[in-house]
């Protein structure tokens, strides 16, 4: 098991923290390098579609999930719950 390492970026003006296992997080840099966007607006894109009661870490390894069960990085929108489309 990967240990959880914490990871800071800079997202709309502000300083922000999410804490990912590497596999998670490698993952998260291939999908921001298909989507040929940087790690930080990825990580924008995810934290403006999770719903308030869904915490960053969390929104972020489900968007990891989504796309590896769909072969596709898309961001979820608040009304799909973090579903895939």
């Amino acid at each position: 098991m990967s240990a959880v390492e914490k990871r800071s970026v800079t997202i709309r003006g502000h300083r922000t923290s999410y804490s990912l296992e590497k596999p998670f997080y490698d993952d998260l840099v291939a999908i921001a390098a298909e989507r040929k966007l940087t790690l930080a607006a990825l990580v924008a894109e995810v934290d403006e579609a999770r719903p308030r009661d869904t915490n960053l870490s969390s929104a972020l390894r489900l968007h990891v999930l989504a796309w590896a069960k769909h072969g596709t990085a898309s961001t979820p929108t608040r009304n799909t719950s973090m579903e895939p489309p």
